[in-house]
């Protein structure tokens, strides 16, 4: 034995020590697969999986927004997609940013967060990796509906996905004539490049570009007085946002890109 049993487990005598081992070696993988089910948590591309399977029955969703009006039409639509099958609750809805708060909710409650023109705090992100919480985060309210009604449907088959590439501190802000807002930034995470689509977050909401699906375009790059390629994680540089000079200390420029993906259901 590898490990002493259980109270109340039960011998079972067989003709060699090679079946024995054999059904033990079964036994202990039935016992790995079933603590690796207990412990997953829920993701949209996993609902066609359990529906197919006919065990699940409720989708639990925290809508987190930038405003009131479009936290409320986001979770109204989203509680209509329920189906025979399905149940759709929204079981916490807010403005702002989305916190570990709402991280240790869905993780109690096996929930998805879904982030219309908010994100998550760097704390919160970190936590929702550990926890196995999915975060899905859009800018696009219909996107966002038929995302979740092609899962409940078992359909979901995405093929694009925004993947954050870059966190970019602004620390100062320095105003030139003829030339505009220069931020005086610091590299949190990845590394930004000069052609990095960008937005601008404030206290955790989308403040530029405010128009769905948009991104931001950084006019210039520079490190010192150089004029720069990219710049790295824990690295200083200087950023100008192109049609945007509205930029304040503490507010934080997001670099992402667009990926093409081919999704099938398991």
């Amino acid at each position: 034995m590898s490990g002493a049993p259980q109270a109340g487990e039960r011998f079972k005598e067989v003709e060699t020590d090679q079946e024995a081992r054999q059904i033990a070696s079964k036994r202990a993988q039935i016992a790995r697969e079933q603590m690796n089910r207990a412990t997953k948590r829920i993701s949209l591309d996993e609902i066609g999986r359990r529906l197919a399977l006919g065990n699940f029955k409720e989708l639990n969703l925290i809508v987190k927004g930038d405003v009131d009006g479009s936290v409320e039409a986001l979770s109204d639509s989203l509680i209509k997609l329920s189906i025979e099958k399905v149940q759709v609750n929204v079981i916490h809805r807010a403005v702002g940013a989305i916190t570990e708060s709402d991280v240790l909710l869905a993780s109690a409650s096996d929930a998805i967060i879904v982030g219309f023109q908010v994100r998550p705090s760097s704390n919160a992100r970190k936590l929702a990796e550990k926890e196995g919480v999915q975060i899905k985060l859009y800018s696009i309210i219909y996107e966002a509906i038929e995302e979740i009604k092609m899962a409940i449907e078992g359909m979901l088959e995405p093929t694009k996905e925004e993947r954050i590439i870059s966190q970019v501190e602004v620390r100062e802000v320095f105003k030139i004539s003829k030339v505009g807002t220069i931020a005086g930034c610091y590299v949190q995470e990845g590394k930004i490049t000069r052609n990095t689509s960008v937005r601008i977050i404030r206290d955790g909401i989308v403040v530029f570009p405010t128009r769905e699906g948009a991104a931001a375009k950084i006019a210039s790059l520079k490190r010192f007085k150089e004029d720069m390629k990219e710049v790295k994680n824990g690295m200083e540089c200087g950023i100008s946002i192109e049609n945007y000079n509205d930029i304040k200390v503490g507010d934080i420029i997001e670099g992402f890109e667009i990926i093409e993906i081919k999704q099938k259901l398991a």
